[in-house]
Order: C-alpha cells, then sequence, then structure tokens
C-alpha cells in the first residue's frame, strides 16, 4: 500500500509531537518532515515534495494563509490541509481564497483527520462540518444578492444557484437526509433529489462537500 506523505507545519511544539506521534502510528500515513515556522515549513515542502502538507494558519513569520498562496504560485503539486483552531469566517474564507485544499479544525477526532488527509490526497476537498456552514452560509448570502442584482448575468452559465438549491444545499451540510430536507422544506423527496442533482451538476463538484468549495472558488463567493 503507499503511503501517504505529508509535512506537519506547526508552531506549537506539543502539539506537532502530538499530531506527528499519532500520524506515524499509522500504516497509511508517512510523516518525512516537520517545522514550527512558515518559511521553514515552505523549504520543507519545496524540499521534500510531500503529497499533502498539514499547516497552521498561526504561524510565526509566514501565517497559513500566506503559505498557502506562495505554494499554490509554483508548480509543486503537494496539497494543503489547513489545521487550525479558528473557525472565524474571515480565516476560512481567506484560506480558501488562498488556495487551500481542505479545512479542518484541531480539535477534530484522529479518524476524521486521517480522513481528511487521504481525501486531500485523492484530490477531493474535505471540510469540517462546521466549516462547511460558514462557507455555504457566505455562499447563501452571495448568491441571494446576485439573483437580485443585474450583476448576475455576468456570472458563467450554470453557476447561479436558485434560492431554493441554496437552502437545500445548506441542510446537507448540517446533516440532514433526503427525507429530512423534504419535511423541512415542505416538498417530496424526489424534489430533493432534483435539487441535489441540480447543484452537483451546476458546480461541477462530484459530491456534497465539493460543491462548498466549487462555490467559493468559482466566483460565486468572493472576499
Amino acid at each position: 500500500m503507499n503511503h501517504i506523505r505529508v509535512v506537519l507545519i506547526e508552531d506549537c511544539d506539543l502539539t506537532r509531537m502530538a499530531l506527528k506521534t499519532a500520524l506515524r502510528e499509522r500504516s497509511e500515513v508517512d510523516c518525512i518532515g516537520e517545522a514550527a515556522t512558515g518559511k521553514e515549513g515552505l523549504q520543507s515542502i519545496r524540499k521534500l515534495v510531500p503529497d499533502v502538507a498539514i499547516v497552521d494558519i498561526g504561524l510565526p513569520d509566514l501565517d497559513g494563509i500566506a503559505l498557502t498562496r506562495q505554494l499554490k504560485s509554483t508548480p509543486i503539486a503537494t496539497k494543503v490541509l489547513i489545521l487550525t483552531l479558528q473557525d472565524r469566517e474571515e480565516a476560512v474564507m481567506a484560506a480558501f481564497a488562498a488556495g487551500a485544499d481542505s479545512y479542518c479544525m484541531k480539535d477534530t477526532k484522529l479518524e476524521w483527520l486521517l480522513d481528511a488527509i487521504a481525501t486531500t490526497h485523492q484530490g477531493n476537498a474535505w471540510i469540517d462540518p462546521a466549516i462547511a456552514r460558514i462557507v455555504l452560509s457566505r455562499a447563501r448570502h452571495d448568491n441571494l444578492a446576485r439573483e437580485n442584482s443585474p450583476t448576475n448575468a455576468n456570472l458563467p452559465e450554470g453557476y447561479s444557484l436558485t434560492e431554493r438549491e441554496l437552502e437545500v444545499l445548506q441542510l446537507i451540510v448540517e446533516g440532514y437526509s433526503n427525507a429530512d430536507i423534504a419535511k423541512a422544506l415542505y416538498i417530496t423527496v424526489g424534489t430533493v433529489k432534483t435539487h441535489v442533482r441540480n447543484i452537483l451538476n451546476k458546480l461541477c463538484a462530484n459530491d456534497r462537500t465539493q460543491a462548498a468549495v466549487q462555490a467559493l472558488r468559482s466566483g460565486i463567493v468572493k472576499l
């Protein structure tokens, strides 16, 4: 089995050591490097070229957002998984705008972190449920504003979600099943399935989590 090669960039020594120990106990992950500052982390990524870089936002000398932005401006294909305690909208949106591939909270379960690493490595987005709600809430607000604005006509064809589709998308992220969504919105399960299919098609997303990221990166949501 091929290991997922990761570099861990975290300024807190105790947190970095704990994460490194936990990851090294898992056969599917190979922690090949670590760094305590943003500049050191960027150098490690350039030297080791890991599959995934786990990056803390609050790094000294070069924060995680700036590190991500610089990395994404190079040909290096390393994926970036932001790992942080910050769930403020500004930090979340700035991280994705900089090119972060996934966003995970530090207090998440180890199994979730491992899932986030694997998903990110596969080229898909992994978003912590709390973060996903922030992204979709922002998407819903900005999308509704654009639908009522003449500038909506300037959006790329196929990227404009209806108000109902945004409502369905919000409930999906909050963990509602199709049946629960139908009850909440007073529509049939068949209608819910149609909305879900339309959402994924419009945003060119393979799954529901990717839809939130596509809404941001396609220009529907902007800082």
